[in-house]
């Protein structure tokens, strides 16, 4: 097994151990990402140069647990000098001249970037498709979507090209990849992570989380990453607590719920096939791992009407916010230039030809949402409803440590699936309850919990404000009941 498929605690020990050095780490990490980018398509660029460079400069770094250590970051953050595109054909040039707060503070951990991953276009998205230099395949099965918007980041993971990738969440977009790629993929509270330089999508709903191959990786990379940032004004003080030496499998007596009407099925009789059957099942067998290790578990009853309305409220939300985030890509400031005849001709222009079929839509409707008549109705409504789910989930964390529910109700799709009825129960309580993280900034980590059809599957685990560290820790203690922990796909390991 290469040194690059371990844990990151084993890696720096390797590292201190003299038993590899980061350069070699680095150059097999960019050979992977060589290798696997016309299969995969997991990067838009691959930086090799500047991450060689930066391997000659590790002396002058302290140690500690992700010091030489190569990783991969979504394309929509910062990074100076380095093409940041969003996955845009708008921003297809975009180099800009500072980074975002994460990629500072992994430069002061000696953390070796590799490459800017693959995302839907602008973060909006949820298939790993849109991106301006083409679709990311899942490295299970190439024939199969990785998940998005964090696309490239995940796929980065699951094939072992890199041990840890920076992504991001606004409504899954860091779980429900990891879901499909059967790593682990973790979004904080909301502010417990800097979002300085992460390029707006949706800033009530956006989060800065991680995909790794193990929970206790996860904390190694939030110590490195927490804390207050004076450029971001919505961003935590720091905790001071160390997650990766806190970490701790002893959870008897906590308490997890799961929603009933998610996993009843009743509620998909007229759509239930072999897959949900499968995972339904499964996430059976780890309630009763769930009990056997001490945790007391409930089913709870919550408003379906309300549940189903969380697609709605999160497509209406996240389109105004885009709309206003992104007014400024006009091929004025950003991106190629049109020509026209005036300064509206040139911006119509530009934006026309610069986005895709799908963001253009994306901004029609956040501009509807957003005309005056329409706000009570649309906007303000949407913000109702997500203020009553919010509510319903702070008063369940009073009494429960955790909720657990599957992460999907199938495995990745092909890119020749039949395209799911988004009116539909199935679709819209397993496919959307994840955005409940996003709507109260509830810290949510997804693990592999198993395989159906010889493609992973994942358990979705959230808990309360704040409580980060309860999260992984029931996550670790569930994590250590399966044999997923540090799977990787595509063969890489076997080579």
């Amino acid at each position: 097994m290469s040194y690059l498929d371990k844990t990151l605690e084993e890696i720096s020990s390797a590292l201190k151990n003299g038993e590899v050095t980061s350069e070699d780490l680095v150059k097999e990490s960019i050979d992977r990402a060589k290798k696997y980018q016309e299969k995969y398509n997991s990067f838009v660029t691959i930086t090799e140069d500047k991450a060689l460079s930066q391997v000659k400069e590790l002396d002058k770094i302290s140690d500690n647990p992700l010091k030489g250590i190569p990783y991969a970051i979504k394309d929509n953050f910062s990074t100076k000098g380095i093409l940041s595109t969003a996955s845009s054909n708008i921003l297809k040039d975009y180099v800009p001249f500072f980074n975002a707060t994460v990629v500072d503070k992994l430069n002061n951990c000696g953390s070796i970037m590799i490459g800017k991953s693959v995302l839907d276009e602008l973060a909006m998205g949820g298939t790993g498709t849109t991106g301006h230099t083409g679709t990311v395949k899942n490295p299970w099965d190439e024939k199969r979507l990785i998940g998005g918007s964090s696309a490239g980041s995940a796929a980065a993971v699951a094939s072992g090209i890199v041990p840890f990738s920076i992504g991001s969440d606004t409504g899954d977009s860091i779980r429900k990849p990891a879901c499909y790629g059967g790593v682990v993929g973790y979004k904080p509270t909301y502010g417990r992570i800097s979002r300085f330089g992460l390029f707006a999508f949706a800033s009530s709903l956006d989060h800065v989380g991680c995909f790794t191959r193990s929970v206790s990786d996860v904390a190694y990379i939030l110590d490195a990453l927490k804390g207050r940032d004076e450029k971001d004004m919505t961003s935590l003080p720091d905790d001071n607590i160390s997650y990766s030496k806190n970490l701790t499998k002893d959870v008897k007596g906590k308490k997890l719920f799961y929603i009933k009407d998610i996993v009843d099925r009743e509620n998909y009789k007229d759509s239930m096939d072999e897959e949900l059957d499968e995972i339904l099942k499964n996430f059976d067998g780890i309630i009763k791992n769930c009990e056997d290790l001490g945790f007391v578990v409930e089913a709870v009853d919550f408003n379906k009407e309300l549940l189903k309305a969380i697609f709605p409220a999160y497509i209406t939300i996240s389109c105004a916010e885009a709309t206003s985030n992104n007014s400024n890509l006009t091929g004025i400031i950003f991106g190629p230039r049109a020509q026209g005849k005036s300064i509206d001709e040139v911006m119509f222009n530009s934006r026309t030809q610069g986005f895709s079929e799908l963001i253009k839509r994306r901004f029609v409707l956040g501009s509807y949402i957003l005309q005056k008549e329409n706000q009570e109705r649309l906007f303000l409504n949407a913000g109702r409803v997500r203020r009553l789910i919010v509510e319903k989930m702070t008063e369940l964390f009073k009494k429960y440590d955790g909720m657990i529910l599957p992460a999907s109700g199938s495995v990745a799709p092909t890119f020749k699936s039949e395209t799911i009825d988004k009116l539909s129960d199935r679709y819209l309580l397993l496919e959307n309850h994840m955005a409940i993280g996003n709507f109260g900034g509830f810290p949510s980590i997804t693990i592999p919990c198993g395989l159906v059809n010889n493609m992973p599957i994942g358990l979705n685990i959230t808990s309360g404000i704040k409580k980060d560290l309860e999260l992984l820790n029931i996550a670790y203690a569930i994590e250590d009941t399966m044999n997923y922990k540090g799977q990787i796909a595509g063969g890489v390991k076997s080579e």
